[in-house]
C-alpha cells in the first residue's frame, strides 16, 4: 500500500487522511523519530500504512502546522531550463544535457511557510520534486525510480536581481535566500500515482492561473535525471531534485511578486501548497 509521509514538529509521520500518526510510535521504535533519518526506512512505510486502520491517529491534521517533509538534505539539485514552453518564454536555446545548479537546503521552508522577500523581482516557479530513498551511484535509467522514497511539491522562489548580476548567471545565489524552497505538504510514494510519469501543474497567484502544464512536459524526464547526477556524484537518501518549472514565470509577464501575494501550488495526486509572501527588507548586491 502507498503511504504519505510528512513532518510534524521535526517529527517523521504518515498521513491518512485528516489524521497523522507518529511514525516512531507507530514502528514500535524501529523507526526514527527525525524525517531525514526516518526516509532510510521507507520501504518498510507501506506495510505501516496499510495498518493505519487499526491504529489510534496521533493527532488531527488541522490541529499542526506541516514543516518540509525533507528539511535538510544533504544536496538540493536544481534543473533550469527542464520545459521547452519555458526555454522559450526566456529566449534561451533548448539545453542539450540538464543545466544543473544547487539550492542551498537552508533555503528550504514547510508548505504553508511565509516567503520573506527581500526585493521587488521576486518570481514564484511551480516544480515537481523528487526524493532519493535509496542512496547509489551510476544508476541506470531504467533502475531510476527503485531510488526515489517519492515525490513531493517544491516553490523555487527566485531573486531575478541576484540570479543576474553576473555573467553567468548566479543560479545558486539567486535561488536560495532563505525561505525560497517551500516544499511540502508530503512525500508520496510512486504507487499512489495513476502515471507518475504524467503529472498536472499549476501555481496561482491571488487565484490567477500563472502555470498550467504536466510533468509529461519535462525534457529530461525523471530516472534520466537520476542516472545523471549519478554518473557524477553519489545521490544519498534524502536528497531532492527539483525538476524544473513549466512556462508562465512572473519574469516574462511583468507579473513578479508582490507583499501579500499568495502562491498556490498545486500537482495532481502530491496536494497543494499555499505561501505568503512577505516583503522584509533590501538586500545589497
Amino acid at each position: 500500500m502507498g503511504f504519505r509521509f510528512a513532518n510534524v514538529e521535526d517529527r517523521a509521520v504518515l498521513i491518512d487522511g485528516t489524521d497523522y500518526y507518529d511514525l516512531e510510535r507507530l514502528s514500535g521504535g524501529s523507526i526514527p523519530s527525525d524525517p531525514m533519518a526516518a526516509l532510510a526506512h521507507h520501504k518498510d512505510f507501506h506495510a505501516l500504512a496499510a495498518g493505519l486502520g487499526d491504529a489510534t491517529p496521533t493527532g488531527a491534521l488541522d490541529d499542526v502546522t506541516l514543516s518540509a517533509p525533507a528539511p535538510r538534505p544533504q544536496n538540493s539539485y536544481g534543473i533550469g531550463l527542464n520545459y521547452a514552453k519555458h526555454a522559450e518564454e526566456g529566449g534561451m536555446e533548448l539545453p542539450e544535457n540538464p543545466m544543473v545548479f544547487t539550492k542551498f537546503p537552508s533555503c528550504i521552508v514547510g508548505p504553508t511557510a511565509d516567503v520573506e522577500m527581500r526585493g521587488d523581482m521576486v518570481d514564484y516557479e511551480g516544480e515537481l520534486v523528487v526524493v532519493i530513498g535509496k542512496s547509489g551511484k551510476d544508476i541506470a535509467p531504467d533502475d531510476a525510480l527503485d531510488h526515489v522514497a517519492g515525490f513531493t511539491i517544491g516553490q523555487d522562489i527566485s531573486d531575478r536581481p541576484a540570479q543576474f548580476m553576473a555573467t553567468p548567471p548566479h543560479f545558486t545565489l539567486g535561488k536560495s535566500f532563505d525561505t525560497y524552497g517551500p516544499m511540502g505538504p508530503a512525500i508520496v510514494s510512486l504507487d499512489l500515482l495513476d502515471n507518475p510519469a504524467d503529472l498536472a501543474l499549476r501555481c496561482l497567484v491571488d487565484d490567477e492561473v500563472r502555470q498550467d502544464d504536466t510533468t509529461a512536459s519535462l525534457i529530461f524526464d525523471v530516472p534520466f535525471l537520476i542516472s545523471f547526477l549519478s554518473r557524477i556524484t553519489t545521490l544519498s537518501v534524502g536528497d531532492v531534485i527539483w525538476t524544473g518549472t513549466p512556462e508562465g514565470i512572473g519574469f516574462t509577464q511583468g507579473k513578479l511578486l508582490k507583499d501579500g501575494e499568495v502562491i498556490t501550488t498545486e500537482i495532481a495526486g502530491l496536494g497543494s501548497m499555499t505561501n505568503r509572501c512577505v516583503r522584509i527588507s533590501d538586500w545589497e548586491g
